[in-house]
């Protein structure tokens, strides 16, 4: 079992810059592949950034590369996306996930833990 906790979220102006964070427990954090996902209010949830076991290999949606990182600390138990040149259409809830077995990262149903999320919020 792992459990996730998101946090570093906040109210940021257009521009701007903001890292969230994620931090999981237990000794097998190195073990998952970890995804940031994000929920805007009255749309589904979409996947934002993942990274692999390692930290070698990252993936990120459309919208916000070049302007999104996704890292880890292996060491420390954390997840990292460091966000920059903020929009206001990046206002959501920021969920964090981890699988174990992840073929698609994209994908929520890849994902077996899930965090209680971090609201951001982009002012224009």
């Amino acid at each position: 079992q792992v459990q996730l906790v998101e946090s570093g979220g906040g109210l940021v102006q257009a521009g701007g810059s903001l890292r969230v964070s994620c931090t999981a427990s237990g000794r097998t954090f190195s073990r998952y592949r970890m995804g940031w996902f994000r929920q805007a209010p009255g749309q589904e949830r979409e996947f934002v950034a993942g990274i692999s076991r390692s930290g070698i290999f990252t993936g990120y949606t459309d919208s916000v590369k070049g302007r999104f990182t996704i890292s880890r600390d292996n060491a420390k138990n954390t997840v990292y996306l460091q966000m920059s040149s903020l929009k206001p259409e990046d206002t959501a809830v920021y969920y964090c996930a981890a699988g174990g077995s992840v073929a698609n990262m994209t994908q929520e149903y890849e994902y077996d833990y899930w965090g209680q999320g971090t609201q951001v919020t982009v002012s224009s």
